[in-house]
């Protein structure tokens, strides 16, 4: 027959000690030679398709001129892309005060076949580089992207690439707007009817 162990004689009441809180693990990532000095970007282009957005950044400070990266991205990378990116640009605001406001670009009826005849993208960049993750910080003038591949063994950066500061709230706005117009499609509604916006050139000017 086993024997009880008595119960132990009543004790004060004490604060139950603290649950230890699941830690995170800082994201890290190999940032390989070809991608590690990044590539400065005027504009940006935003298509979505059925499965995946497709972000194109130009550069036309200099002639060709041309797309120096292009994101592949899944709908819910963009949605933490648009996330991230409110986010620090509600860090930079507080910080250095709103980004410098860009002049209001000039009505254009360029179309999109016409935007790519100007642009050249050159034959390594035409299926991109995918990416599942992206970390996004500032300097007083600059956003930086790190759009990351996150496959096993170790997270690598797949693109790099510098905006001004001026661009970001910009380019928020063009990503929200093309994750609004996902939505609807994949919803099967139709876009609200509504005069279209001018097309905004894909640079400051």
């Amino acid at each position: 027959m086993s024997e009880m162990t008595p119960p132990p004689p009543d004790q004060p009441d004490q604060p139950a000690a603290p649950k230890p809180q699941p830690q995170q693990a800082p994201l890290s990532a190999r940032v390989p030679e070809k991608v590690a000095r990044g590539v400065f970007s005027t504009g940006q282009v935003v298509l979505d398709g059925p499965k995946e957005f497709v972000v194109d950044f130009f550069q036309h400070l200099t002639r060709p001129h041309q797309v120096v990266a292009r994101v592949v991205m899944t709908p819910q990378t963009v949605h933490e892309l648009i996330l991230a990116l409110r986010q620090n640009i509600e860090n930079f605001t507080r910080a250095f005060g709103p980004p410098p406001p860009l002049p209001l670009p000039a009505p254009s009826r360029t179309s999109l076949q016409e935007l790519y005849d100007n642009f050249k993208v050159p034959d390594d960049m035409l299926s991109g580089v995918y990416a599942n993750g992206v970390l996004i910080g500032h300097s007083p003038s600059e956003f930086f992207f790190d759009f990351l591949t996150a496959f096993y063994p170790a997270a690598a950066v797949s693109s790099r690439v510098f905006l001004p500061a001026s661009q970001a709230p910009r380019f928020l706005a063009a990503m929200e707007n093309a994750q609004k117009q996902h939505q609807l499609k994949m919803s099967g509604q139709a876009p609200p009817q509504q005069p279209p916006p001018p097309q905004q050139p894909p640079f400051a000017g």
